[in-house]
């Protein structure tokens, strides 16, 4: 069985979060410069076999889409064209950014980590992960 990763999607960087390889725990794993991502996700797959991609789907709280969807496609679009063999499911990634923050201030990281965005980039990444593996691992019982 592969990893399952996640991204969290930004215009300027992007958090990924992995699981394990029994695809039970979501962890944080890096914070790279959007435009690297492509690039940054061929050499992962490279060193570790992945069964899905988990791409966070930003909404507004009536539901429509946030402004940064149309980049979100885009990238999808590019990435399906590159990875065939690795299907993409969508997960809603509302709030996840400030349950990031709670979740920093409740681990006890000082105020000047919480100030560096990439920190909470890669744990709503792993927010929108462990999301999806309850979501999932409900639908199986």
């Amino acid at each position: 069985m592969g990893r399952i990763v996640a991204i969290d999607y930004g215009t300027r960087r992007t958090g990924l979060a992995v699981t394990d390889p029994g695809q039970m725990i979501a962890s944080p794993m890096e914070t790279v410069p959007t435009h690297e991502l492509m690039s940054y996700l061929q050499a992962y797959f490279k060193k570790e076999k992945v069964d899905l991609l988990v791409v966070g789907h930003p909404r507004q709280m009536d539901h429509s889409e946030s402004e940064v969807m149309k980049q979100i496609r885009f990238f999808v679009g590019a990435f399906k064209k590159r990875f065939t063999e690795i299907p993409v499911e969508w997960m809603d990634e509302r709030f996840t950014s400030k349950m990031a923050m709670d979740a920093l201030i409740a681990g006890g990281m000082k105020k000047s980590d919480r100030r560096v965005k990439g920190n909470i980039d890669k744990v709503s990444a792993a927010l929108i992960l462990q999301s999806f593996l309850e979501k999932r691992n409900n639908m199986q019982i």
